[in-house]
């Protein structure tokens, strides 16, 4: 007899910014969301802070569940990079500095140009520091979510937040969260936040404000991250996964590489077997050729910019 079973709950989760509630199920005290309308996916929760320890109980508890589950979906953190199990497997491209000490990276990681952003920043003034929460610094985000409703190119599900939801989800970050801020004049500028998983910290946000991007605020508060992980010998510092464009260039020029780890999708139901058959498992993106992605976002940015003209800050920004 299977002891283990799934527990249906309701969760929230803040794709992109914006709170959603979504249909979840909790096995074994880990919380697999569910995704899609047409096909199904469960995945953790939290999937940039635990492992799936053991998924032949989960399949077995998903397939035995009273909601109809298409796919499980999960991959392997950081540094863990040798496939360990035998389902069908793709390679998610994870964005990481490997951190041995802040000289190694300041030497060997990084070029000169990130180097001299570094210096210019310090040179024009912008102090870089580890804050702690509170409400002085939560006025400054408010200010910086402010700026524009849209961000590369995209609407951004911060902005028009108020002071009492933003102090709140940055209260609620879900783990241990470490804030590293710029400030010029005494105003906050950037502000990174991040957390500090079992085997990696893991940037969360990254934002700056747009009248103050010619002062490196970017560059000065990753370098500031980076010295932080070393003092705590953390050994990986994550990024989400590789991107494209400028986004992509921002973290090759910070440092950060490319670290494929597998990423398994194992089918529940017969429709999860046909959508990978298909590879309709990731949906359109899946299917489309690299090119066609790239002008689909081109296009995007385009719809956004007329639709909200001289509304687009450009603030770097990444959410997980």
């Amino acid at each position: 007899m299977n002891l283990l079973q799934a527990e249906l709950l309701k969760a929230e989760i803040k794709p992109k910014g914006k709170p959603a509630m979504v249909d979840t199920v909790k096995v074994a005290g880990k919380t697999f969301a569910i995704r899609g309308k047409v096909l199904k996916t469960a995945s953790l929760n939290r999937e940039w802070q635990y492992d799936v320890d053991n998924p032949e109980e989960v399949i077995r508890v998903l397939k035995d569940s009273d909601m109809q589950i298409d796919l499980l979906k999960f991959w392997q953190r950081v540094p863990e990079t040798e496939p360990k199990y035998q389902y069908y497997r793709e390679w998610r491209q994870v964005a990481a500095i490997p951190i041995t000490d802040f000289k190694h990276w300041w030497d060997k990681q990084v070029n000169c140009k990130t180097r001299n952003m570094v210096r210019k920043s310090q040179k024009l003034g912008v102090i870089i520091k580890q804050i702690e929460l509170d409400d002085e610094f939560v006025r400054g985000v408010v200010d910086i979510y402010s700026q524009s409703p849209l961000r590369r190119g995209k609407p951004f599900g911060h902005y028009g937040k108020g002071f009492a939801t933003v102090k709140r989800e940055l209260s609620d970050a879900g783990g241990e969260a470490v804030y590293v801020a710029a400030y010029y004049n005494k105003e906050l500028i950037g502000f990174i936040q991040f957390l500090v998983a079992d085997r990696y910290a893991m940037i969360t946000m990254i934002l700056d404000k747009t009248t103050h991007r010619n002062k490196a605020p970017m560059n000065a508060m990753v370098a500031k991250v980076v010295e932080i992980c070393a003092d705590r010998q953390i050994p990986y510092l994550t990024y989400t996964v590789w991107r494209r464009g400028e986004h992509g260039q921002f973290q090759k020029h910070n440092g950060f590489t490319k670290i494929p780890v597998p990423e398994y999708y194992v089918p529940i139901t017969l429709r999860g077997r046909l959508a990978l058959l298909l590879r309709l498992h990731e949906g359109l993106q899946s299917v489309l050729p690299e090119n066609v992605i790239v002008w689909l976002l081109r296009m995007r940015t385009k719809w956004y910019s007329f639709r909200y003209p001289s509304r687009e800050s450009g603030c770097n920004v990444a959410a997980v």
